[in-house]
């Protein structure tokens, strides 16, 4: 990776982010962090300025990572936050989501939910009580639906080979019974292959409450981040829009990648 965004509003939440992200990229040489905040009037720049470099030096204690400031006058916070990731060609955008109160969330965690609706780039959605580990096990969430056209193997490949770590891939499906279908077992054998390199690790749990699946098995595998493929028309991009399954990203502690299909 080369340009990973961070927006910071200063809010708790968006520094624990920052936080968790300057830990996550150093040792990765060549990356540059760009943290970016969006301001309403111009005399709020010099404060703005000066509390970014605050920042930027608190954030060099816990880690090294090339850090560039950038501070824009902007109405809308997600229109500033696209236009840069585009203009950047951000890689990886890095942001906290809060999900203590209905009020919390309808702040910082519609920002997060809104930015992972553009599509720009992957998102890494780091919840407000999430704390870094190295980066050991992944898991990799599957319908197991035309998985070689609807998985973006390039950005996961990329984020697997930057971190290497032990991947799992884990579908939820009530209808695994006793054995997996032989369209599922057809659609696995793609991921396989697709991954082969990170030598993946395949799990099948036949429970109605997805939510519930993932949140467990991330705990009983230690994974320190999950991997959501967002696709407009299936049972994961619904974790956007219902509130039974928000639950994941509002009260998880495993920050969340999503990556479009």
């Amino acid at each position: 990776m080369q340009t990973v965004i961070v927006p910071v509003d200063f809010s708790e939440t968006s520094l624990n982010a920052a936080r968790y992200a300057v830990q996550l990229l150093t040792g990765h040489y060549g990356v540059n962090m760009i943290l970016h905040h969006v301001y309403e009037k111009d005399t709020q720049l010099g404060e703005v300025t000066q509390k970014l470099e605050d920042l930027k030096n608190e954030l060099m204690e816990l880690g090294i990572v090339k850090t560039q400031l950038v501070a824009e006058k902007g109405d809308d916070f997600i229109e500033e936050l696209e236009k840069l990731a585009r203009h950047r060609d951000a890689e990886l955008i890095i942001m906290g989501v809060a999900g203590k109160s209905a009020i919390a969330q309808s702040l910082m965690g519609s920002n997060t939910l809104k930015m992972v609706k553009k599509k720009v780039c992957p998102v890494l959605i780091i919840p407000e009580d999430a704390r870094y580990h190295d980066v050991k096990n992944v898991m990799l969430t599957t319908d197991l639906e035309d998985v070689t056209s609807s998985t973006p193997s390039v950005p996961i490949r990329k984020i697997l080979k930057t971190f290497k770590p032990h991947l799992f891939v884990m579908n939820v499906d009530n209808t695994h019974y006793v054995s997996l279908t032989e369209e599922a077992q057809a659609e696995k054998a793609k991921l396989k292959e697709m991954f082969k390199d990170f030598k993946p690790e395949f799990f099948f749990l036949g429970l109605n409450d997805v939510e519930e699946g993932i949140n467990q098995f991330a705990q009983d595998k230690k994974i320190d981040f999950i991997i959501i493929i967002h696709k407009e028309q299936n049972l994961f991009s619904k974790l956007f829009v219902k509130s039974r399954t928000k639950k994941l990203i509002y009260q998880s502690q495993i920050p969340l990648l999503v990556i479009h299909e």
